[in-house]
């Protein structure tokens, strides 16, 4: 088994088994100058996508230590699966990335799944550096082929004539904003007041650029030459806490002990009658 399989944590390239694990994945990428090798990663959603991004580049490091000169060129096929709202961010460190429009479904998952059970729609989908027309997705699932974007999308996924592109990205059909000169989600409105499409029912009130500890627009809130201020006024707010609960847990310990005595008393008041009685 430590032949074909590696004990590992993408999150920060660890291998659990030391060098010999690494070598194996090493001779692996490297097996007939990486041929035929495709990377599919299905992390957890929770994770944080800088980390993951700087482990699948040491992965495709590996990878092209076994490539030729002449094919330095070529990039390492990938498949990450990932909710569709990380693909800024995804493609902010691998910029030619695509996300496909297939929605990825989990038989064990509570909500990422078809049925009464699940959601509507998954939010799952795939990324990958593989030109998106080379990939076919099934007509018999609701996916047809845009031969104006050159690739398959979902049915509901309809091409903007404005956008020049089928920008949906939850399944559903999105409408065209002249104003924001988008297309946006069929349940946003747009806003005149915040000057963009939102829900309906949104703040105008809502977060602003710049910094939450001052104030101050030119700089945020991790640069923010107040942050030490605040921190230690924070400190002094989660300590006053503790002490407040402290006391309440030291009054309720103090109560339940004086209970406990004068109950104490009540009974030897009785023993003391029953004998004074009983004589």
């Amino acid at each position: 088994m430590e032949d074909s399989f590696c004990h590992y944590n993408m999150f920060n390239h660890h291998f659990f088994d030391g060098k010999t694990a690494l070598e194996v994945c090493r001779a692996f990428l490297q097996e007939d100058k990486g041929e035929g090798i495709i990377m599919v990663t299905d992390p957890p959603f929770g994770g944080l996508v800088e980390p993951l991004a700087i482990t699948f580049r040491k992965l495709i490091a590996m990878w092209k230590e076994g490539q030729s000169q002449d094919d330095s060129h070529k990039e390492l096929p990938i498949f990450w699966i990932f909710p569709y709202f990380f693909e800024s961010r995804i493609c902010q460190f691998f910029p030619s990335f695509r996300m496909l429009d297939y929605q990825v479904d989990y038989d064990n998952h509570a909500l990422y799944k078809h049925g009464k059970t699940g959601r509507k729609q998954s939010p799952v989908r795939i990324f990958t550096n593989i030109p998106p027309n080379k990939i076919i997705l099934p007509t018999e699932e609701g996916y047809r082929f845009c031969s104006l974007c050159q690739r398959y999308v979902s049915l509901e996924n309809q091409h903007c004539e404005h956008c020049n592109s089928c920008t949906s990205k939850d399944g559903r059909k999105w409408n065209h904003c002249f104003l924001c000169k988008k297309c946006v989600k069929p349940s946003w409105i747009h806003c005149s007041i915040c000057n963009h499409c939102a829900v309906p029912d949104h703040s105008c009130e809502g977060p602003k650029d710049g910094c939450f500890i001052c104030g101050e627009l030119d700089h945020k809130r991790s640069t923010c030459p107040n942050i030490a201020t605040s921190k230690r006024a924070n400190k002094a707010v989660r300590k006053q806490k503790q002490r407040k609960s402290n006391k309440m847990k030291m009054e309720t310990t103090k109560g339940q002990s004086m209970n406990h005595t004068s109950a104490t008393r009540r009974k030897k008041r009785r023993e003391r009658a029953h004998q004074y009685l009983g004589s």
